[in-house]
This record gives structure tokens, C-alpha cells and sequence, in this order.
């Protein structure tokens, strides 16, 4: 999914050692997946919030590992009260009952809220997108679509596809012409799944694969490839470092949240409410995306953004026309299927 940091110690050590202990009176946890991602939300939610509640807050950075949560709340012991997670972990979480059911419409202002933020048991924390990313530098004319990505007679040279099937599917039909709001409608029938990876056959010998967020900069900056997909903070990340040459075309963009859920059990439930609650608000929305570029979830605080900082979130009027929201209800039914025929195809 997006950029993730390398995993800090207190995210290994501290969470386990306060599995060993008794539950008690304790300070506000918040779990996120650290790095850029984890400074931002430091200077845009923890800080404000602790300092207008007067609650001190502990933040940990982890790398997803739901395994970790779920002994919490197995052990009726749950030390983190405010956690991060990707759409996969949300939905699979809710069913399991690791995470508490709650109903943020009842709790939020839904119409605030953009679509697809609020969930039964979680709410979003961001927008992120995977998006085409390209070196500036190596192409004489911008590309504009994923049927560019595959025209390798127009736009020479090797790209880069994250190693699996999610979002390369989706990518696939739309370089076929199958229009965004179309794409899961074709994708949920055996011929177009048979249409996308006929479309990936055509690309496959000019295909470099990646697996961590962090490989496409360098792979476009290193000119391994002159396009990749990309997620858009990571390119963002590049160019604040000074790597200017690298691009972002929006179109076709596949865009998803990061949402905080809470774990079952926690002594801290009220407590993790009010601090999601405050993340979710327009001003805390709008003084993140400052600091990285994910989209807001408060439609407010998208209109309180300056013209430099919406040119770069994923959900901006601009970026999100023909863009795609992943589907996660598509992706529950039919990942693991799709994750086995790809694997397949991919060590042909």
C-alpha cells in the first residue's frame, strides 16, 4: 500500500512488555506506521490534540502487523487505543471482532466526511494514491494515461509495477479503454480478468517489478525505468528532497484510505474517540496535508488548502476526476484468487 518507515524500537519492545502486565490506569496509545507518514501526524494531531484536552498521548510506530492487536484482544489486555491500518486490515478486523464496532456516522459529521471515509468500525485517517510516476528528464512528452504506460513504441524504455495483482488489474483495463467507473464491474467477470492479464502479456517483457514503496523514486531517479506506479506520497517525499524530475500523472490514479480503528477491549475506548474524532476534524485534516501529501477526509479542510499543497493530494478536485477508489468489498471476495493467478502468471 504507500510509504512505510522501517520499524522503531519501541514498536517492538514496549507493546510486548506491557502484554506482561496488569491492566491499568495509563496514557493515550496511538499507533501509526511511522516515518514521514508518522511525523506529520505528530505535529498535526498529537501534539494539538494533547495540548487542547490536556491528555498525554504515547505515540508507537509498527508496520501493520494486525498479528500483534490481536493477541491484545485475545488476552484481554490491550495496551493500544488508537491504531492505523490499511483497508485490508479494517475490513477483516471489523468481521473478526478485533476492532470495536462503532457507528462514527452517529459520531461524526458524515456530510463532512468524504465518501468512503466512514466505516462500521473504523475512520479514515488519510487519502493516499497509487499513481503513473515518471521521469521527467527521460521523456520528451509527458505521458497522461495508462495507455501510455503501455505504449512502449511512443514512450520507450522500462516500467515498474508493484509485484502483485491488486491495482495491475485495474491498470490493465483502463490502458484497454474500460473507463474508471467501470473497471470492477469488468473485473468481477471471468472475461475480464481473462481481458487484464492478456493486457499485462503485452507489457510483461518490459516490466521491472518492485515490492517496497520506497523502490520507484529511485528506480525512476536511478533511470531503471522512465515510468512506475508509484504511491504519491513517496514521489511527493522525492521531490521535497530535491529530486524535481520526477512526475505525477492523476489520471487513473487508484486512491484509499488509511483508517484508525480501535481495539476491543481498550481501557481508553472514550479516550481513542475524542483523539479520532479530533484527527478527523477540518482543522487537524487541512494542517496535515501541510506535512505530507495525503488528501484530506474533511471535505472543509479541502477547501482550506492553498492552491501548492491541493495540487498535491490525491483527492483534490483536479486529481481525483478519473480517478478510481479501490474497491475493498471486490478485493475481500476475490484477492485470494486473483493474488494465486498472478503469482502464476508473473514466474512464467
Amino acid at each position: 500500500m504507500k510509504p512505510r518507515s522501517l520499524l522503531v524500537a519501541l514498536a517492538l519492545s514496549a507493546p510486548l512488555a506491557m502484554l506482561a502486565q496488569p491492566t491499568q490506569a495509563r496514557d493515550l496509545t496511538v499507533v501509526n506506521f511511522g516515518g514521514a507518514n508518522g511525523d506529520a501526524q505528530l505535529a498535526a494531531f498529537i501534539k494539538p490534540f494533547e495540548a487542547e484536552s490536556g491528555k498525554k498521548v504515547i505515540p508507537v510506530a509498527y508496520n501493520g502487523e494486525q498479528a500483534k492487536v490481536k493477541a491484545m484482544v485475545q488476552a484481554h489486555n490491550v495496551v493500544w487505543d488508537a491504531v492505523e491500518v490499511e483497508t485490508g486490515d479494517l475490513g477483516r478486523g471489523c468481521d473478526e471482532g478485533t476492532y470495536e464496532k462503532i457507528d462514527w456516522t452517529k459520531i461524526l459529521d458524515k456530510n463532512d466526511m468524504v465518501p468512503g471515509a466512514l466505516k462500521y468500525c473504523g475512520v479514515g485517517t488519510f487519502v493516499w494514491s497509487t499513481v503513473l510516476a515518471y521521469n521527467g528528464d527521460a521523456l520528451k512528452t509527458a505521458p497522461t494515461s495508462w495507455a501510455d504506460f503501455w505504449n512502449v513504441k511512443k514512450f520507450p524504455g522500462k516500467r515498474g509495477l508493484r509485484k502483485g495483482a491488486h491495482y495491475n488489474l485495474e491498470f490493465a483495463l483502463m490502458a484497454d479503454g474500460v473507463a474508471p467507473q467501470d473497471v470492477y464491474k469488468v473485473l468481477a467477470t471471468p472475461a475480464g480478468v481473462d481481458r487484464a492479464f492478456k493486457k499485462l502479456d503485452e507489457l510483461k517483457p518490459n516490466i521491472q517489478w518492485w515490492e517496497a514503496g520506497a523502490q520507484p523514486p529511485q528506480m525512476l531517479a536511478a533511470g531503471d525505468v522512465v515510468m512506475s506506479s508509484a504511491y504519491n506520497g513517496r514521489i511527493d517525499a522525492a521531490q521535497r528532497e530535491g529530486r524535481k524530475n520526477l512526475k505525477i500523472s492523476w489520471p487513473g490514479s487508484v486512491y484509499d484510505f488509511d483508517y484508525w480503528v480501535i481495539p476491543t477491549g481498550s481501557a481508553n475506548k472514550q479516550q481513542a474517540i475524542d483523539f479520532v474524532k479530533y484527527a478527523a476534524s477540518p482543522k487537524a485534516q487541512a494542517a496535515y496535508s501541510q506535512h505530507i501529501a495525503y488528501g484530506p477526509i474533511s471535505k472543509k479542510a479541502i477547501g482550506m488548502l492553498s492552491p501548492d499543497v491541493l495540487a498535491k493530494v490525491p483527492n483534490s478536485p483536479a486529481n481525483a476526476k478519473g480517478a478510481l477508489f479501490n474497491n475493498l468489498e471486490f478485493w475481500t471476495d476475490h484477492g485470494e484468487e486473483l493474488e494465486q493467478r498472478f503469482t502464476a502468471w508473473a514466474a512464467r
